[in-house]
């Protein structure tokens, strides 16, 4: 096998893992979701979030404040934003956690069959 057709081999063997980890993903969606649109989950996610930006924000502003050298108000308000949106993103990871790992798990099974296929086409299993 010279470069070229190794080359291509190679192209079209990631091509199919790509493609199977992304047919994974969407199957490991579907199966977690139950036929359900993903909007509902997500809106109710966010909403189960907002007490974690909550609390994100408080820290950001207590922190802001105890930092804070002069009068100006600018440590504070970054601090409030950037807790408040990191709280809320952690929250919205948290409650979508199980939607995470369902689909990374479909993603990973249709992975490992095309890594067998792969494998068995490099290493034929003779019976004989």
């Amino acid at each position: 096998m010279n470069f070229c057709e190794w080359e291509k081999s190679s192209a079209n063997y990631g091509r199919k893992l790509v493609h199977s980890g992304i047919e994974g993903a969407y199957s490991g969606e579907q199966e977690f979701l139950n036929g359900r649109p993903i909007t509902p989950f997500l809106s109710e996610s966010a909403q189960h979030a907002v007490l974690a930006g909550a609390i994100g924000a408080a820290i950001g502003l207590l922190s802001g404040l105890a930092v804070r050298r002069n009068a100006s108000t600018s440590k504070p308000l970054a601090g409030l934003l950037f807790g408040g949106a990191f709280g809320f993103g952690a929250g919205v990871a948290w409650e979508c956690r199980h939607l995470g790992a369902s689909v990374i798990a479909g993603a990973l099974k249709n992975i490992g069959k095309v890594r067998d296929e792969h494998w068995l086409e490099k290493n034929p299993i003779d019976y004989a």
